[in-house]
């Protein structure tokens, strides 16, 4: 059972507030199910100390990371995007279920499950970046744990009473459609994740 939950605001290696970061995430602009079950939470991480809730415009589901942007050339950018480009011609849009929140070491989450048709694609995204600097150069990220986080933990907190407020709160999930993933520049400042999308690659 998890007994504290960890302030999620220390810098990570290479980060600080004015680098930017280029990943692969899903984004949920226009997504009403997705603003549902963002509303359907917002009285209780309103009301919740210790955490700092992630504004709809904000949501994310990150996939796979490709480097700081300082650090890969506008060339290397457009071969990787081709690549993957290439390696997702012919994949599928899915569906997935998104939540009820869980709370996580540093966050309260929505978990986004199946994990496999997800894992597939980060796998596809690895390949292409592997296409263009080698199996050496793919940035090392966990194991895959697809979630949406709703809120970050901003101080080292007990777990209990925050595990006690989620269980009385109703449970809420929804169906999702994984149409499309967005090459983001991602950057964080003041205990919020924000970015400029580059571009989308769109699922069939």
């Amino acid at each position: 059972m998890l007994e504290e939950v960890r302030d999620h605001w220390y810098w990570r290696p290479g980060w600080r507030p004015d680098r930017s970061f280029y990943a692969w995430h899903f984004t949920f602009e226009g997504r009403p199910e997705i603003a549902a079950l963002h509303a359907s939470y917002g009285d209780l991480l309103n009301d919740l100390p210790g955490f700092t809730p992630v504004p709809l415009e904000w949501l994310h589901l990150g996939l796979q990371g490709v480097g700081f942007t300082d650090r890969v050339p506008d060339a290397d950018l457009a071969d990787i995007v081709e690549a993957t480009r290439r390696r997702f011609a012919r994949i599928e849009s899915f569906k997935v279920t998104v939540g009820p929140a869980v709370l996580d070491t540093e966050s309260i989450q929505l978990p986004v499950r199946p994990i496999e048709p997800l894992q597939h694609l980060r796998d596809l995204t690895r390949a292409a970046i592997t296409d263009i600097w080698g199996d050496d150069a793919v940035p090392k990220f966990p194991e895959l744990n697809p979630h949406i986080t709703l809120a970050y933990c901003n101080h080292n907190t007990p777990a209990a009473p925050i595990t006690t407020r989620l269980l009385t709160h109703t449970p809420h999930s929804t169906a999702l459609s994984i149409t499309a993933l967005t090459l983001l520049a991602l950057t964080r400042t003041h205990h919020l994740y924000h970015w400029k999308p580059d571009l989308s690659l769109d699922l069939y």
